[in-house]
Order: structure tokens, then sequence, then C-alpha cells
């Protein structure tokens, strides 16, 4: 994936590295923060295991948005997954997040539409996410982007 320097914006968007996995680790935060919840399975070391196997993942990457360099402002995972007999290759979207004082200055729609690219280049025909009830803000930025449809998904813990 090539960087990216959205016209007009104050950031740049590119694959995460290594040195990314604790301010992207940090980031988890903002997701957390009202009306957002930290879950009950929360483990930081995992977190911060699977954010390190994401910047080498084949299948699988972390996306980031930069003020500066060194300075996170938005987070997106993304992992090609299930392989859908209705609708193909579905690549997923795990977490979209955007630091608060950033929201609404197009950083969320780019991280959106690079993982929309990385997926395409991937061969993926439809991206998904899932979104929190109460999360009634981020739903209206994803109607603003113009799903393809929308769902309402069910999750157990195990």
């Amino acid at each position: 994936m090539r960087i990216c320097q959205p016209r007009g914006m104050s950031h740049t968007l590119r694959p995460a590295r290594h040195e990314d996995v604790d301010p992207m680790l940090a980031a988890y935060e903002w997701l957390f923060a009202p009306p957002g919840s930290q879950p009950a399975q929360w483990h930081p070391e995992r977190a911060r295991e699977t954010l390190a196997w994401l910047v080498d993942a084949d299948g699988a990457t972390a996306l980031v948005a930069e003020a500066v360099p060194g300075a996170l402002v938005g987070l997106c995972t993304v992992a090609l997954d299930v392989r859908s007999v209705r609708y193909g290759q579905r690549a997923w979207v795990e977490d979209l997040v955007v630091d608060p004082a950033r929201r609404s200055t197009g950083v969320g729609r780019g991280l959106l539409d690079a993982a929309k690219a990385w997926a395409r280049e991937r061969g993926a025909t439809h991206l998904e996410l899932d979104s929190g009830d109460a999360r009634t803000a981020a739903h209206r930025f994803y109607e603003r982007e113009s799903p393809s449809w929308t769902t309402r998904c069910f999750g157990w813990a195990l």
C-alpha cells in the first residue's frame, strides 16, 4: 500500500510499522471512552502481540493516520476473513478509531477509504464492520459513507 496524503488534509495515512505498536495500543483508549467501554476480555499484552502481528501479516493489516511523524491520530485494523458463499471474499474492519480532537476532519473517511483500497487490492468483494448500539455518532459517520447495506450483529463471549 502506498503512503497517502489526502488532499487538503493535515494527516498522512500509511501501513503501521513496529514502532507504532505502543501508540496504537494507547489509541484504544479513544475507543473505550464513552459511549464505548473496555471489553471484559481486553488483555493489553494480547492486544500488543496482535498489533505487532498485524504489521507483518499477509491477510490483515493495521493502518494509521499521523498528524506529524510519530503523532498518531487514527487507527484502522482490517483483515480478510470469511469467504462468503453469497458475496465472495469479505474484508472485516475490526477497529476504526480516531482521536476525539480530530473527528470530523477527514481522518475516519481516509482510514475507511484506505481499508477499502487494501481489501480491493487483495480480491475482497466487500468490506464490513460492526458498531456498538450506543455509538450513534459513529453510526452517523458510517451512514454518510453510503454503505451498500446495514445489518445487526450478535456476539457471544466464549
